[in-house]
């Protein structure tokens, strides 16, 4: 009698894995594929390992997790500048605790040199909180937002357009004829005289889809 084959077991993560790391490698592009391929793993095997040895990494390392009080602080740091040096803002980073790892990934993925553009970098940490382009420019303007007397979070619509036309561009799957109806529609048909979008105007309105 012959023996069944043993059926293969797909991991449910592995899709969206093998799809991130493509993406990722299209964004980097590199020389050596299978190097770059080899640290990526590696290096999200260390930022997710197995269940069981969490909790012992946690106590090695210490790192304080990424959230959006925490980039307000950088932000606040940052004091208005448009160009931040790499070397101060690794330092800011590390002041705060945060990991090492996480700051040369939004390095690399926006190809940052010794001069950052504080909003792109600001914009790409964000993603690492939002996953999608909308919960990720939801906590851009959460942190960047000025108003202290409990509204919603909002900021300049030109601030709003520049940030979105780079994380889109930067995701690689939404096309840039999307982006610019999206824009023209916001600026035409939701933003008001004062030049301003809430939070609300993007995620509440149905006829507003930045994906």
């Amino acid at each position: 009698m012959a023996q069944t084959e043993k059926p293969t077991c797909i991991p449910p993560q592995l899709p969206k894995m093998l799809k991130e790391f493509a993406k990722a490698a299209i964004r980097a592009q590199p020389q050596d594929l299978i190097q770059w391929a080899a640290d990526y793993f590696e290096a999200l095997c260390r930022e997710m390992p197995p269940v069981r040895e969490r909790s012992e990494q946690a106590a090695l390392c210490n790192w304080t997790e990424l959230t959006p009080e925490l980039l307000k602080v950088l932000h606040s740091q940052v004091a208005g500048r448009l160009i931040v040096h790499a070397e101060e803002l690794a330092q800011m980073w590390k002041v705060v605790n945060l990991p090492t790892d996480l700051f040369n990934s939004v390095m690399n993925v926006g190809r940052f040199t010794e001069e950052i553009e504080w909003l792109k970098f600001l914009a790409l940490a964000c993603s690492a909180l939002g996953v999608t382009i909308t919960k990720t420019l939801k906590i851009v303007c959460e942190v960047l937002s000025c108003d202290h007397n409990g509204g919603l979070p909002r900021i300049p619509f030109s601030t709003f357009q520049f940030l979105y036309t780079y994380i889109a561009e930067v995701d690689g799957e939404i096309s840039a004829s999307h982006v610019s109806r999206m824009l023209n529609y916001i600026e035409q048909e939701v933003i008001g005289p004062d030049g301003i979008i809430t939070v609300n105007d993007f995620t509440q309105n149905p006829r507003v889809r930045l994906e």
